[in-house]
């Protein structure tokens, strides 16, 4: 399926190639069309009225930036979804279980000529997710997400708890959202947690086979959720 007659409400944004793996695989039947950015597809995801694109935006903070600014420039979407995974602070979050983003903070900027609060706080995107209303379609937990371009680092994880009271990291949340925020699009954020990372690292950490069985679960998990949670966003 190609281009379409009107607008599409809802971009749905994958970043990682493992998450977009899954997502191919749920849709074995989706008609493949291809973005300088990466692959996208549209389909109809009862019961939400109007056809939904799912695109691949690409690993990392570049590729999640450039990309929803594309979907955004490229239709005009009233909601910008970004499904995917992230790592967990071990005793602070439960593997398996969904984060909804309520805010993102890029950790990894180093500035040592200005202010580094101020260079923080520029990257740091709040989420309205007032038109969700009170009771959530399904058990999340709303929290902050931080973003940077690296796995988690063992030794990064005590401040990043008591300077933002983080429980869990990614590549690209603060990317999109931030993006999303300046073109005044809506945003919606769920990610869930594959791994923990603790004082010996990470299951996950040199075995990206381990990633990839969880990657199927949670995308698995999200991609089923998604019809419910856009019928609250509608």
């Amino acid at each position: 399926m190609g281009e379409m007659s009107s607008a599409p409400r809802v971009v749905v944004l994958i970043s990682a190639d493992a998450e977009w793996q899954v997502v191919r695989e749920i849709f074995p039947q989706a008609d493949m069309q291809e973005s300088p950015l990466g692959e996208w597809f549209t389909l109809s995801l009862p019961p939400h009225p109007h056809p939904v694109i799912f695109f691949q935006g690409g690993w990392g903070k570049i590729a999640a930036a450039a990309s929803a600014q594309y979907v955004i420039d490229r239709w005009h979407p009233d909601i910008l979804v970004n499904l995917g995974t992230c790592g967990g602070f071990a005793g602070e979050i439960e593997q398996g279980e969904i984060i909804l983003v309520e805010r993102t903070v890029v950790y990894d900027i180093i500035e040592q000529m200005g202010d580094f609060d101020e260079h923080i706080a520029h990257y740091s995107t709040e989420l309205d997710l007032s038109s969700l209303g009170r009771e959530y379609p399904h058990e999340v937990r709303r929290t902050l997400m931080v973003s940077g371009d690296r796995d988690l680092l063992v030794e990064d994880i005590p401040r990043l708890k008591s300077e933002y009271g983080a429980v869990a990291g990614d590549w690209e949340s603060g990317a999109i959202a931030w993006a999303a925020q300046r073109n005044r699009v809506r945003c919606l954020i769920l990610r869930g947690v594959t791994d923990l990372v603790g004082e010996q690292g990470s299951q996950a950490y040199g075995d990206i086979s381990y990633y990839v069985e969880e990657t199927r679960a949670v995308m698995g998990r999200l991609v089923e959720m998604l019809p419910e949670w856009l019928r609250v966003l509608a």
